[in-house]
């Protein structure tokens, strides 16, 4: 993930493995993944995902929720209240970044308002 293609959640918390997991997550909240799609899709190794993974099921921020055959599926555990806390927060960041974006645009009006005076 180059720089400055990093969600606003990396910028605030910074791009560790255990915060890549997260994010994706957080960001397809309404599927559930096995682990290796976790894996891939947080774009962290396999060996990462597991020295994380436990941790993450221990503070119950991650939940199984649905097992095909052998294959246990997971999303991030709307219930608690660690992962609610992180979700306001990557709402705070959105909303703080676009209030910045239209203060950045407003200015810009504004200045081609008065070169055109």
């Amino acid at each position: 993930m180059a720089r400055d293609d990093k969600s606003l959640f990396l910028q605030f918390f910074g791009d560790s493995a255990r915060f890549r997991i997260i994010d994706f997550m957080l960001e397809n909240r309404l599927a559930d993944f096995t682990k290796t799609e976790i894996a891939e899709g947080a774009q962290v190794s396999w060996a990462s995902l597991f020295n994380h993974w436990e941790k993450l099921e221990q503070d119950g921020m991650v939940k199984v929720t649905r097992s095909v055959g052998r294959v246990k599926l997971y999303q991030l555990n709307d219930r608690s209240p660690v992962v609610q806390q992180l979700k306001n927060i990557e709402l705070a960041l959105i909303k703080a970044a676009a209030d910045n974006e239209e203060d950045a645009v407003s200015m810009k009006v504004k200045a081609r308002a008065r070169t055109k005076n």
